[in-house]
C-alpha cells in the first residue's frame, strides 16, 4: 500500500509453516514478549487476532549470521570509555555475563560515561553498576523497536496495545495526492526513503544534465550520461498509485547514493504518510461518539486528503473446438450507449470516464450446440433466420470501479508474448478513480488514534478559535484517558509550537523531547504553557465554557474506504444448491 508496507514486509519473520507452529495450539508463553528479543525482535509491532506473537518483525539494526541466529549491535566500553569504532554484533547467548548500558547514558566529549552509576542489562535483568564496569554500550534509542514503532513520536508515553495498533496503521496510509512531511517526526523517516525501492539513488557522482516528469539524466565524472527513468501512475498490488516526481535540478552536483526522486508517501527524501491538520480534543453535538471523527469541508474541498486508485481489470481471449473467442465492436443485444468509448477494434480508449455497466473490451464467443430457448425459438420462426451462434461475454466495468480508463496492456500470440496453451490474447484495462475523505472513511493518528469519518461540516459551521481559525478535525476527548495513549497529546501540543515557530521537532523514540521542553516551545510561541485555548461556537458565537486541548496532529487516511465496502442488492445471484442468495459484496449477494 505504501513504501513503509513494503519495507516491513520484507523484515518480516514468522513461527509458522512447514516445522514451525500451528496457530490453533499455540500457548501463551510462545506468544509472549521475551527478554531475548532486545534489540533482535520488535516487541510492538505484531498482528491482532490468531496471529498475535507468532508473526513478528526485526527490530532497527537486527543482523541475521550464518547459522541464521539474530544478531544486535552494540558499541564496546573500555573502563567507562565508550569506542564509538568498535561495534559488535553479539546474539542473545554471546551477551549473557557483559553488562551492558542503555543508549541514552550521558557521555561527555572525551567519550567517557559521566555519571559514576547507571543502571545496566546483565543476563537479561536490570542491575545498578559503575561506569568503570560496564562491557557494552546500545548503540541508539530506537535498537529495540521495529521500524514502524520507530516512526512513532512519544512512543514511550503510549500504551503498549496502542503503539502496536498505531505501528499497524501506519502500514494501512494510502498514499495521497499531496505529501506533507510531519511537524513532529522521530527522525527514521530519512532513512525509510534511503531503503525504499519506491525511491531511485545516484547510482555514482555526477552532474544532474537533465530533469523532466518521465526521465532523469546524470553525466558522471567520465562523461558517461546515466538515465533513470521514473515511474508514473503505475499500480501497486494493493490499487494505490505509484507515482516518483524529481526532487533534483538541472546542474546540481549528486553524490553516490543521493535521492533522485520522491516515490508515493514521500516528501523531499522523509516518509510522509499523512497531513498536519488542526485537532481540538471536544465534543460536538454527540457527532464524535464511538471515536467518530469530525472533519471539516476545507479538507475535502483543498484535496487535503484525496487519493487516487487504479483497479486492473482483465480479459482473456480463448481458443477451443467449439470457435475461438472474438475481440469485436459489434456486439449482440448490448445498447449503443453501453459501447460508446469503443474503439473499431472492440477496446476502450485510453481517456475514457466509464461507468458500471459500459463494455471496456468487447469479446464474442461461440454458443456451442446448447438447446435455443423458446423465445430464441418464436423470434428465429418469425424472422425466418437461424438463431445467432455468438454470445456476448464482454469485459463490463464492475460495480463501483467507475473512473477514467488511463491504460490499456494487450498480451497476444501474435507479439510474441508467451501465454498458457489455450489462450490466444490477454487484454488488461486500468482504471483511476480520484478519491476526496467522506463520510464512513477510517483515519487514525500515529497513536493508535483510530476513528471514523461521521460528518463533513462546512467551514462556517466549524468551532472557530480566538484569532478565527475555524479547526480541521474535532476529536473525542473521552478517547484519551482509558486508552493510555497520552503520545497524542505531547504530539499536539509540540505540533502547534512547530506551526507557530515554523520550525519541525525531531523527538526518536525513548530519547525525545521532555515535558518542560514542550512547555518552554509553547510559551516560545507565545501560546498558554497548558496548550488549552477557548474555541468559539459558530452557532451562537459564544466561547464555549471551558478551554479545550486544541494542536496539530499529524493524521492518515487509512485503506478502508466506505467506498470499497458499501454494497446493497435488489435482486442478484442465487447459490445453485440451496437457492438462497450467494454472500459479499464480490459476487453481488446479500449479507452473511
Amino acid at each position: 500500500i505504501n513504501p513503509l508496507a513494503e519495507i516491513s514486509n520484507e523484515r518480516r519473520i514468522t513461527s509458522l509453516g512447514p516445522g514451525g507452529l500451528n496457530r490453533d495450539t499455540a500457548q501463551f508463553e510462545v506468544r509472549d514478549v521475551h527478554a531475548t528479543h532486545y534489540g533482535r525482535i520488535c516487541p510492538i509491532e505484531t498482528p491482532e487476532g490468531q496471529n498475535i506473537g507468532l508473526i513478528l518483525n526485526f527490530a532497527t539494526y537486527t543482523k541475521v549470521n550464518k547459522y541464521g541466529l539474530l544478531q544486535t549491535p552494540y558499541y564496546k566500553v573500555n573502563k567507562g570509555v565508550v569506542d564509538y569504532e568498535d561495534v559488535r554484533y553479539l546474539t542473545a547467548a554471546e551477551e549473557i555475563g557483559f553488562n551492558i548500558a542503555q543508549s541514552t547514558a550521558r557521555v561527555d566529549k572525551n567519550n567517557k560515561i559521566i555519571d559514576e552509576k547507571l543502571t545496566v542489562r546483565q543476563n537479561y535483568n536490570y542491575v545498578v553498576a559503575f561506569s568503570k564496569d560496564v562491557d557494552y554500550i546500545e548503540v541508539a534509542s530506537k535498537q529495540m523497536t521495529s521500524i514502524a514503532a520507530g516512526a512513532i513520536p512519544f512512543l514511550e508515553n503510549d500504551d503498549a496495545n496502542r503503539a502496536l495498533m498505531g505501528a499497524n496503521m501506519q502500514r494501512q496510509a494510502v498514499p495521497l495526492i499531496t505529501t506533507e512531511a510531519p511537524f513532529v517526526a522521530t527522525g527514521i523517516e530519512a532513512d525509510i526513503a534511503k531503503y525504499s525501492s519506491a525511491n531511485i539513488s545516484a547510482e555514482t557522482a555526477g552532474v544532474v544534465e537533465y530533469v523532466d516528469g518521465q526521465k532523469i539524466k546524470i553525466r558522471k565524472e567520465n562523461d558517461v550520461v546515466t538515465t533513470y527513468k521514473l515511474r508514473i501512475f503505475q499500480r501497486s498490488n494493493q490499487g494505490t498509485v505509484i507515482s516518483q516526481k524529481p526532487i533534483v535540478k538541472v546542474g546540481q552536483r549528486v553524490e553516490k547514493g543521493d535521492l533522485l526522486v520522491d516515490g508515493p508517501s514521500f516528501k523531499d527524501g522523509e516518509l510522509a504518510l499523512g497531513k498536519n491538520v488542526l485537532v481540538a480534543f471536544t465534543t460536538y453535538h454527540g457527532y464524535n461518539y464511538e471515536d467518530a471523527v469530525i472533519l471539516n469541508e476545507r479538507l475535502v474541498k483543498d484535496d487535503v486528503f484525496t487519493s487516487i486508485h487504479i483497479e486492473e481489470q482483465i480479459i482473456q481471449f480463448r481458443t477451443s473446438r467449439a470457435g475461438d473467442d472474438k475481440l469485436t465492436a459489434d456486439i449482440p443485444n448490448v445498447s449503443k450507449y453501453a459501447i460508446r468509448n469503443l474503439d473499431e477494434h472492440g477496446i476502450v480508449r485510453i481517456g475514457s470516464e466509464v461507468v458500471p455497466g459500459d463494455v471496456l473490451v468487447g469479446r464474442t464467443s461461440p454458443k456451442g450446440d446448447e438447446n435455443p430457448s423458446q423465445e430464441e425459438k418464436l423470434l428465429s420462426a418469425i424472422l425466418q433466420q437461424r438463431p445467432m451462434n455468438a454470445k456476448d461475454t464482454s469485459l463490463k466495468v464492475k460495480n463501483g470501479h467507475n473512473g477514467t480508463v488511463i491504460n490499456i496492456e494487450i498480451l497476444s500470440r501474435e507479439n510474441g508474448d508467451v501465454l498458457e496453451d489455450d489462450i490466444d490474447k490477454i487484454v488488461k484495462v486500468f482504471i483511476a478513480q480520484k478519491r476526496k475523505i467522506k463520510v464512513g472513511d477510517k483515519m487514525s493518528g500515529r497513536h493508535g488514534n483510530k476513528g471514523v469519518v461521521s460528518i463533513v461540516l462546512p467551514e462556517e459551521d466549524m468551532p472557530y478559535l480566538e484569532d478565527g481559525t475555524p479547526v480541521d478535525v474535532m476529536l473525542n476527548p473521552q478517547g484519551v484517558p482509558s486508552r493510555m495513549n497520552i503520545g497524542q497529546i505531547l504530539e499536539l501540543h509540540l505540533g502547534m509550537a512547530a506551526k507557530k515557530l515554523n520550525c519541525k521537532y525531531v523527538t526518536p523514540v525513548f530519547d525525545g523531547v521532555k515535558k518542560e521542553e514542550i512547555a518552554d516551545a509553547l510559551q516560545e510561541a507565545g501560546i498558554d504553557p497548558s496548550g488549552k485555548q477557548y474555541l468559539i461556537d459558530p452557532i451562537t458565537g459564544r466561547k464555549f465554557d471551558k478551554p479545550v486541548s486544541i494542536g496539530v496532529m499529524y493524521m492518515l487516511k487509512l485503506n478502508h474506504m466506505v467506498d470499497d465496502k458499501m454494497h446493497a442488492r435488489s435482486v442478484g445471484p442465487y447459490s445453485l444448491i440451496t437457492q438462497q442468495p450467494l454472500g459479499g459484496k464480490s459476487q453481488n449477494g446479500g449479507q452473511r
